[in-house]
C-alpha cells in the first residue's frame, strides 16, 4: 500500500526545509560555487568547461569565470585539448586535490556534529532511505523520458 498524501506531504516539507538550509549555507559560504566547480574537476582526469557547465546546469560564461579564479589560486590547470585544439581541458593540480581533501574532511566533520547524538543504525537507515529515494526518482524520470519519446514518434 503506498503512503498516504499526508505522509508524502510531511516528507516533502522536511526535504525542502533541509535542501533550503543547505542552499542558504552554500550561498553564504564565500566561493562555494567556485569550489563546487573544483569538485567537478577533481572527480575526473580532465574535463572540458562546457561539460562542467552541463553538469552544474549553469551558463558556460559562469564556469569560465570560476575556472579563471581556480587557476589563479593554483587549484586547476587549463591546457589545450590535443583532440581539438579549439577546446581546452581542465584538470586538478596537487594543490587543488589537497584543497578538496581538506574541504571533504571539514564537510564530514560538520555532518558528524549534526548526527553526533544519533544511533549508528539511524544514520545507516537515513542513508539507505535517501539512496532508495534517489533510485525511485531516477526510475520515474527514466520512465517519463521513455514515455515522452514514444509520444514524439510519429505513428
Amino acid at each position: 500500500m503506498p503512503p498516504n498524501k499526508s505522509d508524502v506531504q510531511s516528507m516533502v516539507v522536511a526535504l525542502f526545509t533541509l535542501i533550503a538550509g543547505i542552499d542558504r549555507a552554500t550561498r553564504l559560504s564565500q566561493g562555494a560555487s567556485t569550489l563546487s566547480v573544483l569538485q567537478v574537476v577533481a572527480g575526473r582526469a580532465a574535463i572540458r568547461p562546457s561539460q562542467i557547465a552541463d553538469i552544474q546546469h549553469v551558463h558556460p560564461s559562469l564556469v569560465t569565470r570560476q575556472l579563471r579564479e581556480l587557476e589563479r589560486m593554483g587549484y586547476i590547470e587549463v591546457r589545450s585539448d590535443p583532440a581539438d585544439r579549439r577546446a581546452c581541458l581542465v584538470s586538478v593540480t596537487s594543490a587543488g586535490a589537497d584543497k578538496m581533501r581538506l574541504l571533504q574532511q571539514m564537510g564530514l566533520e560538520r555532518f558528524a556534529t549534526f548526527v553526533a547524538d544519533w544511533e549508528p543504525d539511524d544514520v545507516r537507515m537515513l542513508t539507505s532511505l535517501l539512496e532508495k529515494l534517489e533510485q525511485s526518482k531516477a526510475a520515474v524520470g527514466e520512465s517519463e523520458r521513455r514515455s515522452a519519446r514514444r509520444e514524439r514518434v510519429p505513428a
